[in-house]
């Protein structure tokens, strides 16, 4: 009896002890905020040595070209990311390098700020909702933490200001595409990112920050096959967008004709061929379309044709855990920019060599030696062709 009653009362300790075990085994549970993490990069450049004329500018590329130009920060930019839940992953990212107005320079803005939301099990169909890059374009898609050269082509870069608008994108890609898409990225060859083989999305269409102006959304769609070719990675894409772009009033000069209702109709079509540098590398986009664009015959914007792509060259090598990348990249664009002044019209035909010292992980160089015949035009500047050289030089710090 004494013995029956001892096990009575040491029954709880036993108990005790196993549920200790028991949630030792048990795996830790994450935190939602445990799940972030931060990064950032910041550009500063100087754009006036061996500079033949200063009255040649690039509103669209970097506002610190031509006369009054200085040191110049182009991006300031830190990153919040983070996969909060297994179907849920958010990424914020502030800009702390743009300009309020052209005498102030340095004001926060919000550059990307969405949520994508898992469809399946493996995340390979998702919805991204909010502020992020329209798939248009694969030097768009790249970030500029990553692009070779110093700004983006004019053709394709003149669809979208600054990449990216308000709306909702469906991608979809299988697994072992998506790590390709990220190896491209991490492995240092100059990726896109992973915006999914197969995307389809519904946006305002008035690009980043800007309100709504129409009740009419666009609509885009982009198909890419990254594949591998022997010890190359090859990767084609097509894509393409329709819609009506309402011009802002603060766009147009007084004087200046256009259709009463501001609205015009903005559709571009798009191919693209990549080899990635390895250690070659050649990247190529062309598009064609129609837009808003001013004709100064008339003194009015209207809808007109547009085309215009570029061709880049370039080479990889790796060397005491740096990386140089030499590059020449050629461009022309004929059409209107819509988020300009009277949609301001265009004929550029620009020549670029450079190179990319990535001196470490966290510092690299880019010199650019910038060869370029532009014509831009609008009510107020017409007849304005500008020709010019200069050289050009970017430091970048990556945390």
């Amino acid at each position: 009896m004494r013995l029956f009653a001892c096990i009575i009362l040491l029954l709880p300790f036993f108990a005790t002890a196993q549920t200790i075990e028991k949630t030792k085994e048990l795996p830790k549970s994450v935190k939602w905020y445990e799940s972030i993490s931060i990064r950032g990069y910041s550009q500063i450049r100087y754009n006036r040595l061996l500079e033949t004329n200063p009255n040649l500018n690039c509103e669209q590329c970097d506002r610190s070209w031509g006369d009054n130009g200085g040191f110049f920060m182009r991006r300031m930019r830190v990153i919040f990311f983070g996969q909060i839940g297994p179907k849920v992953y958010f990424y914020v990212q502030p800009d702390f390098a743009s300009s309020a107005a052209s005498d102030r320079l340095h004001f926060g803005q919000i550059r990307d700020a969405y949520f994508d939301i898992g469809l399946d099990n493996d995340n390979e169909f998702r919805l991204r909702i909010g502020q992020s890059k329209v798939p248009y374009g694969f030097e768009n898609m790249q970030s500029s933490q990553n692009r070779i050269p110093l700004d983006r082509n004019d053709a394709l870069n003149s669809a979208v200001a600054n990449e990216r608008d308000i709306g909702v994108f469906f991608y979809w890609a299988p697994k072992e595409k998506r790590k390709l898409f990220s190896s491209l990225v991490s492995e240092g060859l100059k990726g896109s990112g992973d915006y999914g083989m197969f995307a389809f999305g519904l946006y305002n269409g008035q690009t980043a920050n800007s309100p709504e102006l129409n009740n009419k959304l666009h609509a885009v769609t982009r198909f890419s096959y990254p594949m591998l070719v022997g010890k190359q990675i090859v990767e084609m894409g097509i894509q393409a967008y329709k819609g009506q772009f309402v011009i802002p009033r603060s766009n147009l000069s007084a004087g200046v004709k256009y259709k009463p209702d501001l609205n015009y109709t903005d559709e571009r079509v798009a191919a693209s061929v990549i080899l990635y540098p390895k250690p070659f590398g050649i990247q190529a986009e062309y598009n064609v379309g129609r837009g808003p664009a001013f004709n100064k015959q008339t003194d009015s914007i209207e809808v007109q044709s547009l085309n215009g792509g570029y061709i880049m060259l370039s080479y990889l090598k790796r060397f005491s855990r740096q990386t140089l990348i030499p590059f020449v990249r050629y461009q022309q664009y004929n059409g209107g920019k819509k988020h300009e002044r009277d949609a301001r019209s265009y004929n550029v035909k620009e020549l670029e060599i450079g190179a990319e010292w990535q001196i470490n992980k966290n510092f690299e160089l880019v010199v650019n030696y910038t060869l370029s015949n532009r014509r831009y035009e609008d009510y107020i500047l017409q007849n304005n062709l500008q020709k010019g050289n200069l050289l050009r030089i970017q430091a970048q710090v990556n945390f």
